[in-house]
């Protein structure tokens, strides 16, 4: 019976596995079939692999500045998030601070604006300082969004911190930036690097700002970059496809290196001793 059991776990694994990576086959699958074959045949496989799409999808648009673009922009806004939601999260958990549920609620609450509820002052923000069309002017928007959800994940992983360390470094006359910086944070790395990556992704996958904000092609990201590749009167999906494989590689390739660090900061803490 567990035999049984076993086997029949594992067939329901497989088949979620391949539920779920259903859609990045079929996109794959697509972006090396001819382009001709793409509309002709509902095919799996294709009997004449190509790469024309690849090419296409590199020279008809200039999809390498667009990754550049959304690399810079991600890293500055990853940057900045942690190193402002460090901050509060550890004043909000760690210091004598009134009303820090008040604080953290408020925090809350401004995540759950849809951005398209503040995108028309955000570009008239941005429009007033002269940053359209500029890396600065998506950091700043791509902060407001993750910066509320950056702060509300490291302070889960600040309140986890035993405060018998902190008094420790108090009583040998630590400042509390001092305990911060050699304490609190060495200790909360793998939550904080686990919140850089999802901020990482997010910004990196941000769609409406990047569009509204930067009209310049030159100053386009991903998303913007791959939508602009349809025509008036065609849709190339082999291009996109092709397009779509390229910029995801980057970011599969970011998980597969730190798998380890990012279980270890999602279930850091997860267990009470």
């Amino acid at each position: 019976m567990n035999k049984r059991a076993g086997i029949g776990f594992y067939l329901f694994l497989v088949l979620f596995v391949f539920l779920v990576m259903f859609p990045f086959i079929w996109v794959f699958l697509t972006s090396i079939k001819p382009p001709s074959e793409i509309f002709s045949s509902f095919r799996w496989f294709t009997t004449n692999p190509s790469l024309d799409s690849y090419e296409a999808a590199l020279t008809n648009r200039p999809l390498l500045r667009y990754m550049l673009n959304s690399f810079v922009v991600s890293g500055i806004t990853t940057v900045l998030s942690l190193a402002f939601a460090s901050l509060t999260a550890y004043a909000v958990t760690r210091l004598p601070i009134k009303g820090k549920g008040l604080i953290l609620g408020i925090v809350l609450a401004s995540s759950m604006f849809p951005q398209i509820a503040i995108i028309s002052p955000m570009f008239n923000l941005v429009t007033d300082l002269g940053l359209r069309n500029s890396y600065l002017g998506l950091v700043i928007p791509y902060i407001t969004i993750s910066l509320p959800l950056a702060i509300w994940i490291l302070s889960t992983f600040f309140q986890k911190i035993p405060f018998e360390l902190e008094e420790s470094a108090k009583l040998d006359g630590a400042t509390p930036f001092q305990t911060f910086r050699k304490i609190i944070f060495p200790l909360a790395a793998p939550g904080v690097f686990t919140t850089g990556i999802l901020v990482f992704i997010a910004a990196w996958n941000e769609y409406l700002f990047a569009l509204t904000i930067n009209s310049d092609d030159m100053w386009r990201t991903v998303p913007v970059g791959i939508s602009m590749y349809q025509s008036e009167f065609s849709v190339p999906w082999g291009d996109i496809s092709a397009a779509t494989v390229i910029v995801t590689i980057p970011i599969v390739l970011l998980v597969l290196l730190f798998q380890r660090r990012i279980v270890s900061g999602l279930t850091s803490g997860s267990v009470k001793e």
